[in-house]
Parts: structure tokens; C-alpha cells; sequence
């Protein structure tokens, strides 16, 4: 009967202590699950949205699904990425004393553009630090082969007749034909020398005049492409001008601003409601889109980037160049593949319902710049309202 007893109370005590840990390792298990992209794990293992550029984090979000409090960056202060930090970075001065003279101002997503004025290149220190320094000019028996740039020094090389001597700056005359400059020396003509024959130098004459011909043709068709998407952009912007009132106001549907004591804006996630008579909606922030519909998205992007960049644009966004063959595989149309490769990146970020999330937007944006593509960049920012 006492044993009884005892072993009842041991087996509750283990229930008990069993109950106690289950939260504990729920929290555990759900600490070691990935974050969705754009957002970023806390100390408290919560997943919390990241700031976008321009913003730096108040007040990191206390449950998951809400959105972290982010302010703008202040005056001369800037920041370029995606981030969880509290500061943003100072803008940097140009200095005249250092012959640098200002190209790009700063903005809150982009820091000071600086170059070195003309006479001047760039010397890369470290990776902070460069300086400007006067351009080279070429010696009395030297030409000029590439003239200084704000990047780059001027280039020089020895004058017709002349070599650089090793171990020696200067440029020396070649007059004895010696072991360093016999290259230069002029070759004694050959007795059984004879010209091309007549069948030859036709030959050349007419492969000459196909590769020009080839050369032409697909210049021509590149640039009838580009005109042809240049106008079915516009006329496809002109098409979604009268709704673009509508996607902003909804799109905005899902920001707040909470004003504190020093009327600085703070971006703060709030759930859709409507704004009470309490509330001050004044000096709303830029709104930014947060989802975007994957079909409207990647036609829009077929339209503003040339065929022959595509490729290019999907390999930098991680598409894989198995991906790539399997999407010209399935589809004999070159648009229609280039549909299917912009589709793999994009579903990786994609919502229920076929929605983006609107970090990747940014990544795509960056890509088209460092393509020199900032043109159609542009033009995605002004249908997305992205300021």
C-alpha cells in the first residue's frame, strides 16, 4: 500500500516536470527554423523585419509577425542596405584640398559620390581610403597610349625606334640591333617574297565583306529592339498611370506613424485599420510597397530589359545556369523561357498567392545598375512608387 502511494507521486512529479519543459523546447525547436527572407532572428529567437535602406532600427518587434520600428536616417546620414543597427553611417565631404570634387550627393540611401578633378586619379589605399594624385605626362621619347582618367593614370610606352632599357625609366634609341632590341630592328627583305595570289586576295576580300555585313545586321537588330521596348514600356506605364493612386493608397494601407515627443517619424508596424480621430496621419514617411504580384512584375521586367541581357540579369539574382537550360528546354519561345527564368528567382521569395516580397524588388534594382541598365531601374521605381 506505501509503495503505492510512493510511486504515484513519482510518476506525478514526472508529469509535472515533463509540462514545465514542453514550452521550453517548443522555443528551442522553432529558435533553429530559417527566418523568411528580409527578416532577421533577435535575441529573444524572435524573427523580426529587417529596416530598408534609409532607415535605422528604434525598437526591435516584440512577437513574431509584427514589424520592427524603423526612423529615417537623419541629415547627412545615409544607409545603402537591408539592416538591424541603431546608427546610420555619416555622409562623406569631398575636399578640394585633396583635389576631389563632388559627383553625387548624399542621400538617405546612397553616400557622397566623389572624384578626382581633372589632372588627377584615384589610388586605392584601403578599403576606405583613396587619394588623389597628379596625372603622369609622358617623357620627350615616349607617346601616349592611353590618356589619365579620374580611375586611372596615364598609360606610356617607348616612341617607334625606341625601348625601355631594364632597370632604366628613360627610353633609349636602338641603334646596334642588341639582344634587347634586335625586335625592333627592321628585317632583312627576302628574295622569294611573293604577294598573296590572286584567288587569295579575293578570298579575303569577300570574307572581309560578310563579317562587315553580319556586323551591320546585328546592330540594326539591336537597336530596333531597344526602340521597340522603349515604346512598349511607355505605352504600358501610359496603361497604369490612372491606377496608380489606388495601389498607393492601399499599399500604404499598412503603415502608421507614431510621433514622439521630439516630432521624429517612426515606421511602425500596426494591423490594417481605420485611422481614429486620435490618431495624426501628418508627415507620412515614403510608402513602400511591401508585396508585388510575380506575373505583372516579371512582364513589366521582359519589357524594360534588352533579350540579350536577361540571361545575365538571372545569373546575378542566383538562378542557377541548370535552371537556366531546363527553362530553354521546356520553351521553344525565347520570351516565354526568359518568363520561366525570372519566375524560379522569383517564387524562392514568394508569398501565398503569388505575391513578392519587396526586398527582392531592391535586389533586382541593384543588378540593373551595375548592368547600366539604370534606365529600366528607374522605370520600376516610378511603377512601384519607390522613391
Amino acid at each position: 500500500m506505501e509503495g503505492g502511494v510512493h510511486r504515484g507521486r513519482w510518476n506525478g512529479t514526472m508529469l509535472l516536470l515533463v509540462c514545465m519543459f514542453i514550452p521550453t523546447l517548443t522555443l528551442v525547436l522553432a529558435s533553429k527554423k530559417p527566418c523568411p527572407e528580409g527578416d532577421i532572428r533577435t535575441d529573444a529567437g524572435i524573427c523580426c523585419p529587417m529596416c530598408p535602406p534609409g532607415y535605422k532600427l528604434v525598437e526591435e518587434c516584440h512577437a513574431a509577425g509584427q514589424r520592427s520600428n524603423c526612423t529615417r536616417c537623419g541629415y547627412r546620414q545615409f544607409m545603402d542596405l537591408m539592416n538591424y543597427v541603431v546608427n546610420c553611417k555619416s555622409c562623406r565631404n569631398c575636399k578640394a584640398s585633396k583635389h576631389e570634387v563632388e559627383v553625387s550627393t548624399c542621400t538617405k540611401y546612397q553616400n557622397t559620390i566623389c572624384r578626382c578633378e581633372d589632372g588627377y586619379y584615384k589610388v586605392v589605399i584601403s578599403k576606405n581610403t583613396d587619394d588623389c594624385r597628379k596625372c603622369k605626362q609622358c617623357a620627350a621619347n615616349e607617346k601616349e597610349i592611353q590618356k589619365c582618367t579620374p580611375d586611372s593614370n596615364t598609360v606610356c610606352a617607348c616612341k617607334e625606334g625606341y625601348y625601355r632599357v631594364k632597370g632604366k625609366v628613360k627610353c633609349e634609341p636602338c641603334n646596334n640591333c642588341t639582344a634587347e632590341c634586335k625586335h625592333l630592328c627592321s628585317p632583312t627583305p627576302s628574295l622569294n617574297t611573293k604577294g598573296p595570289e590572286p584567288d587569295q586576295g579575293y578570298l579575303l576580300n569577300l570574307i572581309a565583306g560578310v563579317a562587315v555585313a553580319v556586323v551591320v545586321l546585328f546592330a540594326l537588330v539591336v537597336a530596333i529592339t531597344h526602340m521597340v521596348t522603349k515604346w512598349s514600356t511607355k505605352k504600358r506605364l501610359l496603361g497604369t498611370s490612372s491606377q496608380s493612386s489606388d495601389v498607393s493608397t492601399d499599399s500604404c494601407k499598412q503603415v502608421l506613424i507614431q510621433v514622439d515627443a521630439s516630432n521624429n517619424n517612426i515606421l511602425k508596424t500596426a494591423p490594417e485599420s481605420p485611422v481614429t480621430e486620435h490618431e495624426q496621419p501628418s508627415n507620412l514617411p515614403d510608402c513602400v510597397p511591401f508585396e508585388i504580384k510575380i506575373p505583372e512584375l516579371i512582364y513589366t521586367v521582359l519589357d524594360l530589359v534588352p533579350v540579350l541581357k536577361v540571361k545575365q540579369l538571372v545569373r546575378s539574382l542566383g538562378v542557377r545556369d541548370t535552371e537556366i537550360e531546363q527553362a530553354e528546354l521546356d520553351h521553344r519561345s525565347c520570351r516565354e523561357a526568359h518568363y520561366q527564368m525570372l519566375k524560379v528567382w522569383a517564387e524562392r521569395g514568394s508569398r501565398a498567392g503569388g505575391m513578392l516580397h519587396w526586398p527582392l524588388l531592391h535586389d533586382m534594382l541593384n543588378e540593373l545598375r551595375k548592368m547600366h541598365l539604370g534606365q529600366a531601374a528607374e522605370e520600376l521605381e516610378t511603377k512601384y512608387g519607390i522613391l
